[in-house]
């Protein structure tokens, strides 16, 4: 294929744009996959776009269009209408449509219908050509949407990449071609031949990505037994103020009998925030040191690590257990008081940041190794913590509810206990969606909440100022000034991904002391740290968030005895309603993986979390478990050596340097 730089109209500026996308090649742009498509070879009467409805309509303009001018803003309106109902559409900032539109002229359109107070409007319509599928790319600055089809289609002519996957391998499955199904991932003759083209591109980034997870993983690791009794559990159930919850005894018993056996553990522990996974591993963490070993628990950050340390003082120390905290602000001093400690064994128990990392940290017998939040730490910090010690029994904690079929795909190497129940006295968060023009009535509530000690998070999708849209989404920013002003005289505090690390941490540490009464934040406080005061979570622009990630969000409240509240901001519909009804995380994910595909499942994670961007192609579950059935089956098999082999080695290529494979964005 020619160069990116040989492509008319591709000068520095372009090249520069796409390179921050991480599209530096020819076959980078070529495999960076739409992210949608605009059909209309199906168009819609302009009745059926109810409320939410994003799709192609088709109709005859009525009457003349007309350009309106007030608040410094000016817009065109017409109406769109056919022999079954009329349909108003609005182009804010473009005038020149007023006269690419006139009355009784046949028009196809593109675009979501928005409900306002005064009805029911499409914003922004794009003119299309009927009878077409096109493809429509992830933005970038700078490149239009014609420049980068027009691209793509000349390198497609030229594409002569091998296929990822083995031939014999391709043809028993009967799937498509991988340059054809490239073809038509990007400029689709027909829904049929797109469908088939997303399957067969998805299917061979979940079979990469399940063979790059389970096979390098391999055997698990041979270690020393540890004698774990079933007294000594019935020891940690006596000492607790509270009996465990039936799905937290069964998490244990499933531990016990990790640590009894002579392969290494590799448990992941999923459950909603609040359901007691901490428990769990502070009871691993006792059988272990009761058999003779030394345990490390690694949270993100140092609050975390803090109120961990906290946990296992009360609830291991009347046990007759030694814990110690490592953390990256400790002084010389207590560094080295701290390395002596854990080299010989005097503390037992070692929680840390990824301080724990550091190469002067030795561990006399380290035989579990526990990461909570698991999706904040890569698998190579993980891999740094177990190098510590002699085939150590691994643990991993996770506050995020997944769909078992995707857990099997995502978390392959590792075996998984669900805690499905909430400990008594966790009261579910009451979720209310609020509208606009109810801002003022949330307002006064948050200050009669404050009056009683209680605080507040409003969280935001956005750090500066907004998106290009009709209306830009509110920015952290933008809405701690709005709120210092509204709020007044109540402290408003700001944290986001962008801060220094140490300011988020003297951030979450005076909210958490009471200093702040109202957190404004950007997704960044969707894990971490327990403020038991925090009784309103408020999420702004909650249409843009994925139920999972909305669900995350809440779990922040509601974990001290008092009542506690959501407030998702946005104009109701049937999605959002779904967390109005349940608490469930488990439900909530499989209700988001059935709306919204696994791969935007997946397109909130934080950075160091695995992600399938393919998978944004196909919401079908169906895939998950063929490509998990079709690689047990090449890894079991003698006689398919061969693929085996070349699975492995297409795996490596497409992970190793942590590339993102199909569908970049």
């Amino acid at each position: 294929m020619r160069r990116l730089s040989e492509i008319k109209g591709f000068g520095p500026k372009r090249l520069e744009a796409l390179a921050k996308k991480g599209i530096e090649t020819s076959r980078d742009l070529v495999e960076t996959l739409p992210v949608g498509y605009r059909d209309t070879t199906q168009p819609l009467s302009p009745v059926q776009m109810t409320e939410g409805t994003q799709g192609c309509f088709t109709g005859f303009v009525t009457g003349k269009p007309a350009l309106h001018r007030a608040r410094g803003m000016q817009w065109v309106s017409a109406v769109i209408a056919d022999e079954c109902g009329r349909l108003r559409c609005m182009w804010f900032n473009q005038p020149w449509m007023k006269d690419r539109l006139f009355d009784t002229q046949q028009v196809t359109l593109f675009g979501q219908a928005v409900r306002k107070k005064s009805g029911l409007f499409v914003i922004n319509p794009t003119l299309e050509e009927p009878g077409k599928i096109t493809p429509v790319y992830a933005p970038v600055p700078g490149v239009g949407q014609k420049p980068l089809r027009d691209a793509v289609a000349l390198l497609l002519n030229e594409y002569d990449e091998p296929d990822e996957l083995p031939e014999s391998l391709v043809s028993r499955l009967g799937l498509m071609d991988r340059r054809e199904a490239l073809r038509q991932a990007h400029f689709p003759q027909s829904a049929e031949a797109l469908a088939r083209a997303k399957e067969r591109l998805a299917f061979e980034e979940l079979l990469l990505f399940q063979t790059a997870v389970i096979g390098e993983a391999g055997e698990r690791r041979e270690t020393m037994p540890l004698q774990v009794r079933e007294e000594w559990i019935g020891e940690f159930y006596s000492s607790l103020p509270f009996p465990p919850t039936g799905a937290q005894r069964r998490a244990i018993q499933d531990v016990a009998q990790d640590l009894r056996g002579d392969r290494a553990m590799a448990r992941m522990i999923q459950g909603d925030v609040g359901c007691g996974k901490t428990l769990i591993a502070l009871c691993a963490l006792y059988l272990c040191v009761r058999a003779g070993g030394q345990g490390a628990l690694m949270a993100p950050t140092e609050i975390l690590a803090a109120q961990h340390l906290q946990s296992a003082v009360e609830t291991l120390a009347p046990l007759g257990v030694t814990c110690g905290l490592v953390t990256g602000r400790m002084t010389a001093a207590e560094r080295r008081r701290a390395r002596e400690a854990i080299a010989s064994g005097e503390w037992q128990v070692v929680i840390g940041t990824h301080a724990l990392l550091s190469e002067g940290v030795e561990f006399e017998n380290l035989r579990l190794v526990v990461t909570d939040e698991q999706h904040r730490f890569g698998v190579r910090q993980r891999t740094r913590l177990e190098g510590k010690g002699l085939s150590p029994h691994v643990m991993v904690m996770s506050a995020t509810p997944i769909p078992r079929s995707l857990s099997l795909v995502l978390y392959g190497d590792l075996d998984i206990s669900a805690v499905d129940e909430l400990p008594p006295g966790r009261r579910a968060v009451t979720t209310r969606i609020v509208p606009e023009e109810k801002r003022q009535d949330m307002y006064a509530f948050i200050r009669a909440e404050a009056e009683k000690g209680h605080q507040a998070y409003v969280v935001c999708p956005l750090v500066g100022e907004g998106m290009e849209e009709a209306e830009p989404l509110r920015s952290a920013t933008a809405e701690q000034r709005e709120l210092a002003e509204a709020l007044a005289p109540l402290s408003v505090g700001l944290i986001h991904g962008r801060m220094n690390k140490q300011l988020k941490e003297e951030t979450l540490e005076r909210f958490y002391a009471g200093e702040i009464d109202v957190l404004v934040a950007t997704t960044v406080i969707e894990v971490g740290v327990n403020v038991p005061r925090a009784t309103i979570m408020v999420i702004e622009g909650a249409e843009h968030f994925g139920l999972a990630q909305l669900h995350q969000l809440r779990g922040r409240v509601g974990r001290g005895a008092q009542e506690s509240w959501c407030f998702l901001m946005a104009q109701p519909n049937d999605r959002l309603r779904t967390l109005t009804k349940t608490n469930d995380g488990f439900a909530v994910a499989q209700k988001d993986l059935e709306l919204r595909g696994a791969g935007e499942f997946f397109g909130t994670r934080q950075h160091g979390q695995p992600m399938m961007p393919a998978l944004m192609l196909t919401g079908d579950g169906r895939l998950l478990a063929c490509a998990r059935e079709v690689f047990l089956s090449v890894l079991q098999d003698p006689g398919r050596e061969e693929e085996r082999r070349a699975l492995l080695a297409a795996a490596r290529r497409r992970h190793a340097s942590g590339g993102q494979g199909f569908g970049r964005n």
